[in-house]
């Protein structure tokens, strides 16, 4: 019998987040121009953080390899994301500042608006992934922030019959070679019509499915994801909450797909579940500081509160 001593293996982005609730959300010109902050947060966050941490929040054993830097905010998302139970013995220590981001909450909806930095020296080399750590995993998740470290880590758990999942968000060169290397392709809303030119996103996975043959995955915010298995498509609702930031739910959305998928639910029950994790996360402030408990998670499923 196979021993992993790794559940996830975790490899991209964190981030400490400046977070700022607003009374409205900002326009150019009007009342809303200039407003008065009504609260000001400090949260860890980050893709890769972000979904790691609640994979161990939900009881995974998690690694997570990335870069961080040598001031104030490097140190204190090691720390924090030690203190929640993932392993920081890969992550790399570099002579820059570590990234950060600007958050701009609206508090009557919870929308927000990031804007973020990240020195270029930060960039995760390929050379540095931990090759035996991967191997050694039941799945690797990989971001699309340094996209050559992303795709060679897919690759060598491929070759070493491990499965991955992806945080696809953005379109550049790359896209395409990430996601025919991940055995799970996440994608953020606008990715598969972009990609495909088909604004239906069934009909874009459909058409995706030409070129993966593996579960093709879509998150819908507050209308919960779409995943195309084989040829069976599966329709997921958001859960009905009143949101206080939407700040990583994304990213509590796949760390809560890989603990269904590592427990090896059913699609729907693990989309089902990832959307509990991502709603619940809604109602707190924040990226690290809003991932949900397994109870709170399974709460909210249980509860059968109204999809959207």
């Amino acid at each position: 019998m196979t021993t992993h001593p790794w559940d996830v293996v975790g490899i991209g982005a964190n981030s400490v987040d400046f977070v700022n609730l607003l009374p409205a959300y900002p326009e150019r010109h009007g009342p809303f121009a200039k407003m008065r902050i009504s609260r000001q947060t400090v949260s860890c966050g980050g893709q890769m953080a972000t979904a790691m941490t609640a994979c161990a929040a939900f009881g995974l054993r998690v690694k997570y390899v990335g870069v961080t830097g040598t001031d104030e905010n490097g140190r204190r998302v090691r720390q924090e994301m030690a203190t929640r139970a993932v392993d920081m013995a890969d992550a790399i220590i570099r002579d820059a500042p570590n990234q950060f981001a600007l958050i701009i909450v609206d508090e009557n909806t919870g929308e927000r608006i990031v804007l973020w930095d990240r020195d270029d020296r930060l960039a995760l080399r390929e050379r540095e992934l931990p090759v035996e750590a991967i191997a050694a995993s039941r799945l690797v998740h990989v971001d699309d922030v340094d996209e050559d470290a992303a795709i060679r880590a897919a690759t060598l758990a491929r070759q070493a019959g491990v499965r991955s999942t992806s945080d696809l968000d953005r379109i550049t060169g790359r896209t395409e070679a990430l996601v025919a290397a991940v055995s799970i392709p996440i994608f953020a809303e606008h990715i598969p019509p972009a990609l495909t030119g088909e604004a239906d996103q069934e009909r874009a996975l459909r058409k995706l499915r030409a070129r993966h043959d593996g579960l093709l995955v879509v998150t819908l915010g507050e209308h919960g994801a779409l995943a195309l298995d084989g040829d069976r498509v599966h329709r997921s609702p958001g859960f009905k909450v009143n949101p206080v930031d939407t700040t990583g739910a994304g990213d509590v959305f796949r760390g809560g797909f890989i603990y269904g998928l590592l427990n090896g639910w059913p699609v729907e029950g693990i989309l089902r579940f990832a959307n509990a994790a991502a709603a619940a996360s809604c109602t707190r402030l924040g990226a690290l500081n809003s991932v949900p408990s397994l109870d709170e998670a399974t709460s909210l499923l249980e509860a059968g509160v109204a999809p959207r």
